[in-house]
């Protein structure tokens, strides 16, 4: 088994989960480790080569030194573009948090020094009627990395994430700053902020309009 992974979630759906997944993906390899990627659920597929795939699935394949065939790495993939549990009512599937884990043991069980594991949406993002993707996220038991989408109402988004996190008893790694505009009022003091009141440190800040990592304090990674 792996000796470690991070499972990686947002503040809302595309906050930049996917950039920031290939930046780690890129850095932990580039210190010699041993890297897979899971997208364990995706919505919005569009269908190639006779198959399901998702945008945020292929980047992630695409950075892993040894990639392996996209099932692996995507093993549901929905074709609507609208939350996932109603994507897959739409293909009468119902999804289940441990089928959807099961699913994922082929990878778990490669002899990888990490697993990054990039879930759908938000952090409570539902499953069914009972599940959202927080009981996924428990299954794996890595833990987490928050990617917050600077913008007004950031501070709220991200309180209530970590709250819930916490909740789940799962270990915050650190989060991270994703700034959508790069005008927006008091950025920096917004960034301090959210940076005083979490116990996790600040991983990385984000520009989405390239997505390139302004800065990275990747330390809290090289602790093997």
């Amino acid at each position: 088994m792996m000796n470690k992974g991070f499972f990686i979630t947002g503040t809302d759906t595309a906050v930049g989960k996917t950039s920031f997944s290939v930046a780690l993906i890129h850095h932990l390899q580039s210190q010699g480790n041993s890297v897979s990627a899971l997208k364990p659920v995706a919505s919005g597929c569009e269908k190639l080569e006779g198959i399901w795939k998702n945008d945020d699935a292929l980047k992630l394949l695409q950075a892993l030194n040894a990639a392996p065939q996209y099932e692996t790495v995507n093993p549901v993939a929905l074709p609507d573009a609208i939350a996932p549990h109603l994507a897959a009512k739409k293909q009468n599937i119902e999804l289940k948090a441990q089928d959807i884990f099961q699913s994922c043991q082929s990878v778990l069980n490669q002899q990888n020094d990490y697993c990054i594991v990039e879930g759908a949406g938000g952090w409570l993002v539902p499953l069914n009627n009972k599940e959202t993707m927080a009981d996924l996220a428990i299954l794996f038991n890595f833990p987490v990395v928050i990617v917050v989408s600077m913008k007004l109402g950031c501070m709220n988004h991200c309180l209530l994430t970590v709250e819930s996190i916490k909740k789940s008893g799962l270990k915050i790694a650190g989060w991270v700053a994703n700034v959508f505009d790069p005008e927006m009022e008091k950025l920096q003091e917004n960034i301090a902020t959210v940076e005083g009141l979490l116990t996790a440190p600040l991983l990385a800040t984000m520009m989405q309009n390239n997505e390139s990592l302004i800065e990275c304090r990747w330390m809290h990674f090289n602790d093997k």
